[in-house]
């Protein structure tokens, strides 16, 4: 009967655990522009460095956060790297421009 008792307050336990780690998981989650992964998916993905960033990620979030130049990939400028990030960067602005238009015209 005591293995059973045992049993029985781990699993009570375990689900405890468990339900508090997903509260705080959700209510400390780190919010990210979702234009990181959009570049992220358009860049080469050769974490080359040639960037003068440590890999493709940290490029992203330099051109997101610090406003670095778009053109910086060396691997991505055939494919036209540098017009794409620059599309996605002006996409989200004309966005939140619209949406202020939108805004001020109620």
């Amino acid at each position: 009967m005591t293995f059973v008792y045992s049993i029985l307050i781990l699993g009570i336990m375990g689900f405890g655990i468990g339900l508090s780690l997903s509260v705080a998981a959700k209510k400390f989650e780190v919010k990210e522009d979702p234009k990181v992964k959009e570049i992220i998916n358009v860049l080469p993905g050769a974490n080359c460095g040639m960037c003068g960033y440590a890999g493709c990620a940290a490029y992203a979030h330099a051109i997101v956060e610090q406003h670095a130049s778009f053109d910086l990939c060396v691997p991505g400028r055939k494919g036209g790297v540098g017009e794409k990030v620059k599309e996605i960067m002006t996409k989200g602005d004309s966005e939140n421009t619209n949406t202020q238009k939108q805004t001020a015209s109620h």
